[in-house]
């Protein structure tokens, strides 16, 4: 019996360690650190979110640093420099292209339009014609970028080809493009807010066209992590989630001020009249997403977009790169 009784603790302790282990799991993160393309108003929620306090109510610490341009941004995350990016989309789709063994996965859905607006040095004498634009000079975004894509397909929708009809500018960097335009560079330009408003406000533009009204819905800037970090950080991917909802539900109930109030903090060195004209003008045209689900047709859409840019050498399953179960979760649950 005693001997029989030794095996039997000896046999306790062996399954013991073998059980133990599985039942301490590592702890997820309770701290997230987001890598955002860039400082915009364009991504109006996250600033609510924060200023609101909706990732702190979900216990979640965010550290939220700029990484200046979608390569930087993507190659920040995949050297772990940082958790999240927010950045667009189609980004992902470039990595997946490489046949990288842990690819970056969609997970909530920030905007829906491109943010660009088409700004004339001129003012038209009569009524807006696209037409207006053939053998002019179009100061344009980064080619192979989201921005630069969608500015082709609505210019092709409108009978432009970007190519042959205009003289197309590419070469300058993404954050001297307003001050090439100041200085005289180009007839056209397509520029993002709070910029376009800027020119417009002093004389030095004048908005002619949305962009992203031309283009339609796209998942345009997305929040994404690596694959293996979702995985490992489920509960904190949902309730990073759950924020942005949060902050999606809030932007739809508030006024253009209550909006402005919320994202001042973040644009310190903006006028106030500024960062109310642009929040009104991507709130009336619906760019901020109301609800985190990245759609499937929105989806094609965007590699429609790509195709047309040349940019996509073969399709991308929304299925492989999309991961709704967060995203659908927050927008049943958080009310």
């Amino acid at each position: 019996m005693k001997r029989r009784s030794i095996v039997f603790l000896l046999l306790s302790v062996l399954l013991a360690g073998l059980v133990l282990p599985g039942c301490s799991k590592q702890e997820e993160v309770s701290k997230i650190r987001i890598g955002e393309v860039t400082r915009s108003i364009f991504y109006a929620p996250q600033y609510v979110a924060l200023s609101q306090g909706f990732f702190k109510d979900e216990g979640l610490e965010v550290d939220l640093t700029t990484t200046a341009g979608g390569d930087k941004t993507m190659t920040t995350l995949l050297s772990g420099g940082i958790d999240v990016a927010l950045v667009g989309s189609e980004t992902s789709i470039y990595v997946y292209q490489q046949g990288s063994d842990d690819p970056v996965i969609n997970f909530a859905q920030l905007t829906q339009t491109d943010g660009t607006f088409l700004v004339s040095r001129t003012k038209p004498a009569g009524d807006f014609d696209w037409s207006a634009l053939k053998g002019k000079t179009f100061l344009g975004q980064r080619k192979g970028g989201m921005p630069q894509m969608a500015g082709e397909f609505a210019l092709r929708k409108h009978g432009i080809d970007p190519r042959k009809d205009l003289d197309l500018i590419q070469n300058v960097d993404f954050a001297n493009i307003a001050s090439a335009f100041s200085s005289g560079t180009g007839e056209y330009v397509q520029l993002f807010e709070p910029q376009a408003s800027v020119f417009e406000k002093e004389g030095r533009g004048y908005v002619l066209a949305s962009f992203g009204v031309e283009s339609g819905k796209l998942p345009y800037t997305v929040y994404m992590a690596k694959q293996s970090f979702i995985k490992k950080n489920p509960n904190a991917v949902q309730k990073f989630t759950n924020a942005v909802q949060r902050a999606q539900n809030w932007m739809h109930t508030k006024s253009v001020n209550e909006i402005t109030d919320a994202v001042l903090p973040y644009f310190k060195d903006t006028d106030p009249e500024i960062v109310r004209s642009v929040v009104k003008r991507y709130k009336d045209q619906n760019t901020y997403a109301g609800d985190p689900v990245i759609d499937e047709a929105e989806w094609n859409n965007l590699q429609d977009v790509m195709t047309q840019a040349g940019e996509l050498k073969t399709k991308a399953d929304w299925s492989k790169l999309v991961d709704n179960s967060f995203a659908e979760k927050a927008k049943v649950n958080v009310k």
